[in-house]
């Protein structure tokens, strides 16, 4: 059995993410889905907890024929004891999937295989610009699962990242 771990924010899961998750189930039987920067919330960058995250993850992936687990793992500012954080906070895995430099060299230099996936319509799928379609009212139910609409409609995710992206007259929040 070999089992994967793909480190992300998630900050929504949307279309690209889910793309990636379709890769790597070719690869693996069982995937770690890594919760990147999980004390992060309430802010333009970070705008969900790692419970919604959670939710989004594992709705958005309940009909994939792939043992799945999400683990959150909060920011750690030390990079050289980045790895073996992870590693307590996770199953045990074989292969890292990333596409980040940083997150690659780190895994690297721990000793973990790491594979890079293709991005797909890295352009447009990418959080920030869902984030700031979310922002100004635009279509960025487009760009993510229905799983994760409906998650971000039940807890008012547009209200918030509204109010928390929106700046004072001096630029500041």
């Amino acid at each position: 059995m070999k089992r994967g771990i793909y480190i992300g924010r998630f900050q929504p899961f949307h279309d690209g993410h889910y793309s990636v998750v379709e890769r790597i189930a070719a690869d693996v039987d069982e995937l770690v889905l890594g919760i990147g920067s999980a004390d992060a919330s309430h802010t333009a960058r970070n705008p969900f907890t790692a419970g919604e995250r959670i939710m989004m993850l594992t709705k958005s992936l309940a009909d994939f024929d792939l043992v799945t687990y999400a683990v959150p793992i909060e920011d750690l500012e030390r990079n050289s004891v980045w790895v073996s954080h992870v590693e307590s906070m996770s199953p045990d895995f074989d292969v890292a999937y990333s596409n980040n430099p940083l997150v690659i060299q780190l895994f690297r230099e721990a000793g973990v295989e790491v594979r890079q996936s293709p991005m797909y319509n890295r352009g447009v799928l990418e959080g920030s610009e869902v984030r700031e379609r979310m922002t100004e009212d635009g279509d960025w139910e487009s760009l993510v699962p229905d799983a994760v609409v409906e998650i971000v409609e039940e807890i008012d995710g547009i209200e918030r990242i509204q109010m928390v992206s929106d700046t004072d007259a001096n630029g500041e929040p």
